[in-house]
């Protein structure tokens, strides 16, 4: 029986797997942004080009580099919850 505990717990793991596979990506580009941004503020050079192509450049390793760990972290959550679906009308 599906009950609301049921369904907020699956949001819940859903919304942590989210966080764990976009947050280094995030904070990486973050880290990047800023220091760009303070580099810019200190030689007064605001091309929009010189934030932007490093970001993806950022955004792109950190997700080569943690590709595998999402993808396993991704495929047990898909996993857990194959298993439960058939257990929820019985």
């Amino acid at each position: 029986m599906v009950t609301d505990l049921f369904v907020v717990d699956i949001g819940r793991k859903a919304m942590l797997l989210m966080l764990y596979m976009c947050g280094p990506m995030l904070i990486c580009a973050l880290i990047v942004g800023l220091a760009i941004a303070i580099f810019q503020a200190a030689t007064h050079i605001n091309e929009m080009t010189m934030t932007f192509i490093p970001k993806i450049l950022t955004v792109l390793l950190v997700l080569m580099f943690f590709l595998p760990t999402m993808l396993a972290l991704f495929k047990d959550f898909f996993m857990n919850l194959m298993a439960v679906i058939p257990t929820i009308y019985h």
